[in-house]
């Protein structure tokens, strides 16, 4: 197969496109510097001739639901309306497990491009999984305070972003299936344990310190709804498994 990956190059896209690889698929990764603009649409379609599947793992950063918002929906129809003239017959994104009812922050966006997606003429698959074993060191970054670290209130089942890269190059190797299982990790943790785990792990010195946040994001997150529910399907590798494997990074020094 002929596969295109936008967002190639991020935390799962990198997975996707090894997982592609092992298997045996010709990649096609669309990225600025491939001369491709998923916001602009540059360079998209004659990037994805003959292609037999696109599978879109593009992000942003940011916790504005504006910001949040526009880029997945110009993103989401752009690609759409490259594969349309392609003619690619299958249309694969990744979302995030439980953000149903939660309209805000980040996840504005998400629900904005399911909603793209779903509405498309593009046989399409979903797939939802919970944060990664990543977002453990993205807290870290975001919550430093000198030597302290502030860690929002979350209880979460966080997957290796690996198992989710693999289980995408699955979802596009098959026909359009719509909404496919959630993915989710093996084990459920508060967040706040699994940053002093990773910080025992790497022999760094830092104080994390539990936080409760306001606003409806943030209640999500303390509540477990983003933990998948009991249909979800779970990916092997433990946290732990997680920190002893090349695809941790170590958690930064104060």
């Amino acid at each position: 197969m002929r596969i295109a990956i936008a967002g190639a190059t991020g935390t799962v896209g990198r997975h996707v496109v090894a997982a592609a690889r092992g298997r045996g698929h010709e990649v096609v990764s669309l990225s600025r510097a491939s001369g491709q603009d998923v916001t602009t649409g540059a360079g998209l379609r004659d990037a994805l001739a003959d292609a037999d599947a696109l599978i879109d793992v593009t992000s942003v950063e940011t916790l504005s639901a504006r910001v949040a918002v526009e880029f997945f929906e110009r993103a989401t129809a752009q690609l759409l309306a490259a594969e349309r003239d392609a003619g690619v017959p299958h249309h694969v994104a990744l979302s995030i497990v439980g953000i149903d009812g939660v309209d805000e922050s980040y996840y504005a966006g998400k629900l904005a491009q399911e909603r793209a997606v779903s509405a498309a003429d593009v046989p399409w698959t979903l797939l939802r999984a919970a944060q990664f074993h990543e977002f453990a060191g993205q807290v870290m970054r975001r919550g430093s305070l000198g030597p302290l670290l502030a860690v929002p209130r979350a209880l979460v089942r966080t997957v290796a972003a690996r198992k989710v890269g693999e289980r995408l190059v699955e979802l596009a190797e098959g026909a359009p299936a719509g909404r496919a299982p959630d993915l989710v990790g093996p084990e459920e943790a508060r967040l706040v344990d699994l940053v002093r785990r990773q910080l025992r792990f790497d022999g760094v010195r830092r104080r994390a310190l539990e936080v409760a946040l306001p606003g409806r994001y943030w209640r999500a997150m303390a509540s477990g709804v983003l933990r998948g529910g009991p249909d979800a399907q779970h990916g092997s590798i433990t946290f732990d498994e997680w920190l002893r494997s090349p695809d941790h990074d170590p958690a930064p020094a104060p």
